[in-house]
């Protein structure tokens, strides 16, 4: 009997601290796995044997490209047996780089790799960009099937976008068809076929194009890093902050983001049989939390090249400036499923707490003869403190359908409070305060493409 009391007891008391601090799962329930709380490796000396830049043949000299020299210092560790190159303080200008297995990449303070101006120093190869595999630039930093990849320290990679970004605009101006590929710019940093990978502690800036884009690649953690490229005097277009692509298992932490697109893009593939291509793939478990934006386009967004998202958190962050909190991009060519999603647990001001609408800059069913459909479920939104233009910004459209929505715990401060519940099948509203607010200062605004109109 004593020991039926014992055992009660025991069930009891799991219960009452499960319930005082419950598991952390994902949006469907699953538990998150112990390694979304593991720490990153921040120490050099953890990183194996140093090569130092300056003490194998690299130059302090941030006039004089140094791409080969840089790059045999990275394959010489490698040949070695591996270890960590060590770029010392002082800035050092160079084109692609290509990390090899084995081999880390610490940037000590006041260290910087900047990258060159010039689309010659970065080769074409076969890569993935905008949700297509194809030829096109390498990006500053490369890394390709590698496993256990470091790169971290206190420094700075600086893509050195200003060139890249006029060139862009001018030919808009002339051409204001012209995509993102049309104009030749590298990536800041391209993380493919990986897994064990840490980016930790840097400042990656001025990227030409997308700053960190993460393809085809598990356990993946990016951590304290400052993720910045800027809106005036010249728009550094589609620098997103970090785009995960075909990816699971990807943790973003204690970042700061301020970008002139979106902060975190979820990719994956496009075009009506984007489903059937090999190539492209879902992306799943996926957690940002305790992270602060500046302006962005969006604090993070499902597209425009997606076509399967589930299981993915945003939490305990700080905003301003944002345009979006939320962002589904439902493009009527390609056919896209967002599921499990849940933002809980933020503060701020944005212009528009949620935002669906259909995508349809460059629209092509390459010869389709129907749409293709998409569908956005279990999609929560909670214990959320924010002021905004625009509270639920969403358009009805027959190419998707909306469903299982969950709103709880909002207190919202809006310029245009109204909200429709019908557009979306089964939508749940638990303590949803939201007022009329008159703002005395400007709401950031963009127009489809993302050029600022206010």
């Amino acid at each position: 009997m004593t020991r039926y009391f014992f055992l009660l007891f025991s069930l009891l008391f799991v219960q009452a601290v499960s319930a005082k601090n419950p598991a952390d799962v994902f949006p469907d329930g699953t538990p998150v796995d112990a390694w979304f709380k593991q720490q990153p490796t921040t120490d050099l000396s953890q990183l194996g044997t140093a090569y130092v830049l300056t003490e194998h043949g690299v130059v302090l000299d941030s006039t004089m490209v140094q791409t080969v020299a840089i790059q045999s210092v990275i394959d010489k560790a490698a040949k070695q047996g591996g270890g960590v190159v060590v770029v010392p303080e002082g800035t050092y200008l160079t084109g692609a780089l290509f990390m090899r297995q084995g081999v880390n990449l610490y940037l000590e303070a006041g260290a910087k790799i900047k990258g060159s101006d010039d689309i010659s120093n970065f080769p074409v190869l076969e890569t993935r960009i905008e949700g297509q595999t194809c030829k096109y630039f390498a990006a500053l930093i490369n890394a390709d099937s590698i496993s256990g990849l470091r790169i971290c320290g206190e420094g700075t990679i600086d893509g050195n976008g200003l060139r890249y970004w006029q060139a862009f605009w001018l030919r808009r101006s002339w051409n204001p068809q012209c995509t993102n590929k049309d104009e030749q710019r590298p990536r800041l940093v391209y993380i493919s076929n990986c897994s064990d990978v840490e980016l930790t502690g840097l400042r990656l800036q001025n990227s030409p194009f997308w700053t960190t884009h993460i393809y085809r690649s598990n356990h993946v953690r990016l951590t304290n890093l400052r993720i910045t490229s800027p809106a005036a005097p010249v728009k550094a277009p589609s620098t997103d902050a970090i785009d995960i692509d075909a990816c699971t298992d990807v943790h973003i932490s204690h970042c700061y983001m301020a970008v002139n697109d979106d902060a975190i893009a979820l990719k994956g593939g496009k075009g009506p049989w984007a489903d059937k291509d090999k190539n492209n793939g879902a992306n799943e478990r996926i957690i940002v939390e305790d992270c602060e934006y500046g302006f962005c386009h969006s604090c993070i967004t499902c597209g425009s090249e997606s076509i399967h998202n589930r299981n993915v958190i945003l939490r305990r962050i700080k905003v301003g400036q944002a345009t979006r909190l939320l962002w589904l991009k439902m493009r009527p060519d390609t056919p896209q499923h967002y599921e499990y999603i849940t933002v809980e647990d933020i503060q701020g001001e944005v212009s528009n707490f949620i935002f669906i609408h259909p995508w349809t800059q460059f629209f092509d069913l390459q010869g389709r003869t129907d749409m293709p459909l998409s569908r956005a479920h279990n999609i929560t939104m909670r214990r959320c403190q924010i002021r905004c233009k625009t509270f639920f910004n969403v358009a009805a459209s027959d190419q998707y359908s909306l469903s299982d929505f969950t709103f709880a715990d909002l207190d919202i401060k809006a310029a245009n409070p109204d909200y429709d519940p019908s557009l979306v099948k089964n939508f749940k509203l638990q303590k949803v305060k939201v007022q009329k607010y008159d703002p005395t200062q400007r709401f950031v605004e963009t127009n489809e493409r993302g050029d600022i109109v206010n």
